[in-house]
């Protein structure tokens, strides 16, 4: 058996019947690659014969009321793939919003706990002849990197090449409810010597965290952030928007104004939603602050499938001047990085040791229940995660990827995620909100590309001298306070 780590668990507590915690890809594939042409039955077994060597897609959660601690993963010896993977199309006429109203559909609905938590949803009915694939998993079983990395084993760069399985990875393995109950105990008991290593370090983090931000060297500090339409308690109904942007305009954009691609997704983040909430009369005069998840593979040491920390980032949405706006993004992530990079890779993991099984979840369901997201200042915006791909064409089982849009969850008080993904020159665009708190979600993704033809259409060089007259002007307006 394989224990489920805090952190792991802790997306299980977390989840209701409105708050769904799985995480989504909605890939577009071009079927005239596949060897022998496409035929779901083929798909199907070739998708079978590839996860015989991925145990993370035939493993399952058990559990039993004995066990003190988290569950744990073991082998599913009654897998079935056609009880996960399923065949549907889209209505006519097939086009974009047919498809992203029906992956709104599928993000919608829940996964079955008694079973690996995963489905794959192959869509036909496309106008243009391609084929989509709508894939889900829980985020106890993966998280961005891991969920990448598991999509890219039934990938190939050839059509007619097999993908890259990993046969030495270990299966779960079985457990009898005892195995489970013992060996929670045991967790249990080594607990409180774990919180008291943590407490130290716990109690000193708030006073570093004020000295940093009267240094101005902190990142924005949760429930700081101004409420909009999409930072209220959610439903169960999910919609998707995606789009699709030419990756060698973000690089052209980075290499002129001397910053990283990921203040260029931000910007570009920034920039759309600063249309759309200005169209619906509702932007804040104080900036939006964005919860951006921060991976810790290979920096952590500790268990578990999910290896992240996250950070809170300003978007200065209220700042009108597209390329202002982009530098004031890359130089507040960089103090953004600093701060989280100086709280510890394991800090998240750490502390979702101690979120007690019984005591979390019914909390979350209160919580959830009462709406109590809306009772309270908001803890950050959204979530904006970017995701690196390959830079080269990809066939998942023979098809050409045209498209992947991985699709992240969404939580009460935070309705919105934007997750990018960047490949075979492309940056793909994946947005999931809430229907009842974003229903045109569709205008929140045309601009993007509104945003990054902004960006890339400025002249650096009138840009600059416009910026340097007004800031000019702002300090010849401004008294300072003599230092005391």
């Amino acid at each position: 058996m394989q224990r489920l780590s805090g952190l792991d668990a802790t997306f299980l507590y977390l989840e209701t019947s409105t708050q769904l915690l799985h995480v989504c890809g909605l890939v577009v594939l071009d079927p005239s690659t596949i060897p022998g042409g496409y035929d779901y039955r083929s798909l199907l077994g070739e998708l079978d014969s590839r996860m015989a060597g991925m145990p993370t897609f035939r493993r399952k959660l058990k559990d039993s009321r004995l066990n003190l601690d988290y569950p744990v993963w073991v082998d599913d010896h009654d897998f079935d793939i056609e009880r996960h993977c399923h065949r549907t199309s889209v209505p006519a006429p097939g086009g974009h919003d047919e498809l992203a109203e029906l992956a709104g559909h599928i993000a919608s609905q829940p996964l079955d706990r008694s079973r690996p938590l995963w489905e794959m949803w192959v869509i036909e009915g496309l106008a243009d002849g391609r084929v989509a694939v709508m894939s889900k998993i829980h985020h106890s079983a993966a998280d961005g990197i891991t969920g990448a990395n598991l999509l890219a084993q039934l990938c190939s760069l050839e059509p007619d090449s097999q993908s890259l399985v990993d046969t030495t990875a270990k299966s779960a393995g079985d457990a009898s409810t005892l195995d489970i109950a013992v060996g929670g105990l045991l967790a249990v008991i080594a607990r409180p010597a774990r919180i008291a290593r943590l407490v130290p370090g716990g109690i000193a983090m708030l006073p570093k965290w004020v000295t940093r931000a009267r240094k101005g060297e902190a990142m924005p500090a949760p429930f700081t952030a101004p409420r909009t339409s999409f930072n209220g308690a959610i439903t169960g109904h999910r919609n998707v928007a995606f789009a699709q942007l030419e990756l060698a305009k973000v690089k052209a954009i980075k290499d002129r104004y001397g910053v990283k691609v990921n203040d260029v997704v931000l910007a570009l983040c920034a920039g759309a939603l600063r249309s759309y909430l200005q169209r619906r009369d509702e932007l804040p005069t104080d900036p939006l602050v964005a919860m951006v998840p921060v991976s810790v593979h290979g920096k952590s040491d500790r268990t578990g499938t999910n290896q992240i920390s996250g950070m809170f980032t300003q978007l200065s949405t209220q700042v009108a001047d597209p390329v202002e706006r982009l530098l004031a993004i890359s130089e507040y992530n960089v103090t953004s990085k600093n701060h989280n990079e100086a709280l510890g890779a394991n800090m998240l993991q750490d502390w979702s040791q101690f979120a007690s099984p019984a005591v979390f979840g019914a909390a979350m369901r209160v919580y959830s229940s009462l709406k109590l997201a809306e009772r309270h200042p908001v803890v950050s915006n959204l979530v904006v995660s970017n995701v690196p791909g390959p830079p080269v064409p990809l066939y998942f089982l023979g098809a050409q990827i045209k498209g992947m849009f991985p699709l992240g969850p969404i939580f009460h008080g935070a309705g919105l995620n934007v997750t990018v993904m960047s490949l075979d020159g492309n940056l793909d665009v994946g947005i999931v909100s809430c229907t009842d708190l974003a229903p045109q979600l569709h205008e929140l993704a045309q601009g993007f590309g509104t945003a990054l033809d902004e960006l890339f259409d400025a002249d650096p060089v009138t840009e600059a001298d416009d910026r340097s007259e007004r800031l000019d002007g702002e300090r010849d307006a401004t008294t300072l306070p003599s230092a005391t």
